[in-house]
């Protein structure tokens, strides 16, 4: 597909021909139900970037051992959520499984299009979202694609058994009735053993919301959430799958407009930075 050419590329990307890890934009902007403009996310995010270093000290390794590609923007009509969906489903689909995506966002509705494109490819694919707010309602405002569905539209394309949740702490009582169902649904962000072994066995789509930060530390995103993870903590737990198969990350509901000094931008930044490293660099040992 045709990609929207970004006007910088995110930190160390270069047109590879063969790359392991590929940024795609998802300026999905339709749904936001208190404040708008997360469409401004992927390119902020990729202009911030350059503030960090290739290196990453926790993983003992860098970005310029990964063949990564910056393939630019899905293009997104602002009025059409599904063909929005499809568009990004497409550009998944397109790049999986010979490469990572790594989609910036953007509302998070737009995940639901990329796990939609990933299943495609795996379909015994895993879905871990790390966010504040559970995300199952099954309509809202009287949308069904809305940031709000989202995980409620993804059980519908692979069951709640396939569906972990860390970080939440906001939602309905209907909500969490649900999210019983699920996998393992969770306020904090440890990955029991048992958990873990049942993730080793099938691909994994990561989606992180970067609403489930405490606003302290990211206070540039569209519904804030207090009691949230430290980005320490966060980035921990990513680095905790490093050795899992995962085979597509998304960051999605970065909020520029609302951002203070771009530390949001830059934390999502560096959590692309550290996943890209950690999910399509070379094994450890090796770099």
């Amino acid at each position: 597909m045709d990609f929207v050419a970004p006007r910088i590329a995110f930190l160390g990307a270069t047109t590879c021909a063969r790359p392991r890890a590929v940024i795609i934009g998802a300026p999905l902007d339709r749904t936001e139900s208190f404040r708008s403009g997360t469409r401004e996310a992927p390119e902020r995010i990729r202009a911030v970037s350059d503030v960090l270093e290739m290196y990453s000290p926790l993983l003992g390794a860098d970005l310029e051992d990964v063949a990564l590609a910056d393939l630019g923007d899905v293009p997104i009509a602002a009025d059409d959520v599904e063909c929005a969906l499809d568009k990004v489903a497409q550009a998944i689909a397109s790049v999986a499984p010979e490469a990572v995506p790594i989609l910036l966002g953007g509302e998070h509705t737009a995940t639901v299009g990329a796990v939609r494109g990933a299943l495609r490819v795996f379909p015994d694919l895993a879905v871990v979202q790390v966010d504040a707010h559970a995300d199952l309602r099954d309509a809202y405002a009287g949308e069904r694609l809305s940031h709000a569905t989202v995980m409620r539209r993804i059980a519908d394309a692979l069951g709640m058994d396939r569906i972990v949740q860390l970080g939440i702490r906001s939602g309905t009582r209907e909500e969490f009735a649900l999210a019983r169902q699920c996998r393992h649904s969770t306020a904090d962000l440890a990955i029991p053993a048992g958990l873990r072994r049942w993730l080793a066995d099938r691909p994994l789509y990561l989606s992180v919301d970067i609403d489930v930060l405490d606003p302290s530390c990211a206070p540039g995103t569209g519904c804030p959430e207090p009691g949230g993870a430290t980005f320490a903590e966060l980035l921990s737990m990513i680095h905790s799958l490093r050795g899992l198969r995962v085979i597509g990350v998304d960051v999605m509901e970065v909020l520029p407009a609302a951002d203070v000094n771009d530390v949001t931008s830059i934390a999502a930044a560096k959590l692309v930075r550290e996943c890209a490293i950690a999910f399509a660099g070379p094994p450890r040992g090796e770099h």
